[in-house]
């Protein structure tokens, strides 16, 4: 019986779509998750391995099977995987490759099965709301140590910046996307998570090299003082600086402003249970409050502006914000 089970599985694995692995398309899927229900190859099986809470996988060819995982690899496959958990995938998300890195493979593994991104859009959150902040580690030109950076990428400037100091006002480097490349260089940089980034720089090529601890940036929330003056929410680090080191103008609900409670379902790296989520015809900016208290009580502020329509000349100030470098 277990060699008919054995065999039965082998013939699935020959059926169009399952011949190939179902996350990179390699052509030896010789391995399979028995609770997706998908054929796989062995460089992704080990990725497989490391979500045993949504993945279970077995060898097509030595391990034993069960009646019940032999049914219900016949009743889902690889083609119908697909149709659920890539129905909603974005037009610029890369899909790895078999010559692609382990790093590569493994998003595109997690946010396929473990964060479910591409079944449900919301989940996208942070990456498509064409803005990222963060620090990654990055290179030093002269001594070749690693120090930590911030880096921003903005859809709305078409630029990836990074900042020499975390309170910097102004960037040490602004590279336009449409002359930058990215590379994955684990082996040069020395780290599983190393990027190589280049980009044009007064005519000539220059080269960064960066990484991140855990392969998967994360939502980096630092204390700030609040004021909010009508529309424009400003932000300080210290209460008693002259000058907002930040601002957030606020408008009204017909012109694409929301706020909510809590943060967007994919937002990582966050502790705060109290969490703000004000989305604007741009991005979405996040904020943590200390208390559930200090949480309502700026909901409340920020439910008032955002209900009230806005002032001919408040279009005027939404402009100026807009175009602000």
């Amino acid at each position: 019986m277990a060699k008919e089970r054995r065999r039965a599985v082998l013939e699935l694995l020959q059926r169009p779509g399952n011949a190939r692995c179902a996350d990179c398309g390699a052509p030896d899927a010789d391995w399979a998750s028995y609770t997706l229900g998908v054929f796989i190859c062995l460089s992704c099986s080990g990725i497989h391995r490391n979500i045993p809470q949504v993945s279970k996988v077995k060898s097509v060819r030595l391990d034993a099977w069960d009646e019940a995982q032999v049914e219900f690899m016949a009743s889902h496959g690889n083609d119908a995987a697909r149709a659920r958990f890539e129905s909603k995938v974005p037009s610029f998300y890369y899909r790895p490759t078999p010559s692609d890195c382990q790093l590569l493979r493994e998003q595109w593994i997690r946010a396929k099965y473990e964060r479910q991104e591409f079944i449900y859009p919301e989940k996208q959150e942070p990456y498509s709301a064409g803005y990222r902040e963060g620090f990654l580690w990055k290179r030093g030109r002269d001594n070749g140590q690693f120090l930590s950076r911030k880096f921003v990428l903005t859809e709305r400037e078409g630029a990836l910046k990074y900042f020499n100091r975390n309170d910097a006002k102004e960037p040490k480097a602004v590279m336009k996307i449409e002359h930058l490349n990215a590379t994955f260089q684990p082996a040069k940089i020395g780290h599983p998570h190393g990027l190589q980034v280049t980009y044009l720089k007064d005519n000539s090529t220059r080269n960064i090299f960066i990484y991140h601890e855990d392969g998967k940036q994360t939502e980096g929330f630092r204390k700030r003082w609040f004021t909010m003056d009508d529309r424009r929410l400003m932000y300080f680090k210290d209460p008693l600086d002259a000058f907002a080191r930040g601002e957030v103008f606020i408008g009204s609900k017909e012109s694409g402003y929301t706020v909510l409670h809590g943060f967007p379902p994919s937002t990582q790296g966050h502790h705060w249970p109290h969490g703000i989520t004000i989305v604007t015809p741009d991005r979405k900016f996040l904020f943590a409050c200390e208390t559930e208290s200090d949480q309502r009580e700026w909901v409340a502020a920020f439910q008032k502006a955002v209900d009230r329509p806005m002032l001919p000349q408040e279009y005027a100030v939404e402009a100026h914000f807009k175009h602000k470098p």
